[in-house]
């Protein structure tokens, strides 16, 4: 009896899940098509035709040398290429400003997974994403970097580290700035509260998008600071053209 009134139970939770998926579809932000019953986040044809940068084993790849001269790196990686109007770009504003913070643990999940293929998180201590200002915390509510670092903690049983990296100075927006702007943009932004916390640690600088590698790079320039400390780059998309 207790079984078949489990099974009732079951039969009934099933029926009022596909009517609520009936009244209310969810929709793939990667190309607006209804998800299906089964799909979650992103729908099946998107994951197939994800734009993979294909950076993660490559030496001397281009994420790797846009810090060239610039600051001292372990590794540096994107997992999709950046197209604008493109499904990433797509992607990353509903996490960003629809506030789909699952999105951003799946694709934290999807690069962590390509990275540790290629043996990333084998001596990685800590994964720390790039702080938001108190005040651009406030007014989105969520850090999207840390949405992403915390997809790539499941995969790497690695801890992420927040409030040590902080933003000490509110600026400006980059969208629209030239390189030389964004760099003077970020100039000085970033302070570390507990320098003596990260002594000897390798860590994983963690963004959504990296561009002219400003934002990362002043995040490095203060954790460079720091006796022993060594520093890789892990961002989800990148504009590869």
């Amino acid at each position: 009896m207790i079984t078949i009134l489990n099974y009732l139970t079951m039969f009934e939770q099933t029926l009022l899940n596909d009517f609520v998926h009936l009244l209310f579809p969810e929709y793939c932000p990667g190309c607006s098509g209804h998800l299906g019953k089964y799909e979650k986040l992103i729908c099946t044809g998107c994951l197939l035709k994800l734009p993979k940068a294909n950076l993660a084993g490559m030496k001397d790849n281009p994420v790797e040398k846009l810090f060239w001269g610039r600051m001292e790196v372990e590794r540096a990686s994107a997992f999709l290429q950046f197209s604008k109007g493109g499904m990433v770009q797509r992607l990353l504003h509903d996490l960003k400003y629809n506030g789909n913070q699952d999105l951003g643990e799946k694709l934290g999940r999807l690069m962590a997974d390509e990275l540790k293929e290629h043996h990333w998180c084998d001596d990685v201590d800590a994964i720390i994403p790039v702080p938001l200002h108190p005040k651009k915390m406030k007014l989105r509510g969520f850090n999207q970097a840390k949405c992403i670092a915390d997809g790539m903690s499941e995969i790497w049983d690695k801890p992420v580290s927040t409030g040590n990296l902080i933003r000490k100075i509110h600026n400006p927006t980059q969208t629209r700035k030239s390189r030389y702007a964004r760099w003077q943009n970020t100039s000085n932004i970033f302070d570390v509260r507990k320098p003596h916390a990260f002594e000897g640690k390798h860590l994983v600088l963690v963004d959504d998008v990296v561009t002219t590698g400003s934002t990362i790079e002043a995040c490095a320039l203060q954790l460079a600071k720091i006796e022993g400390v060594k520093i890789s780059v892990a961002s989800v998309a990148f504009p590869m053209n």
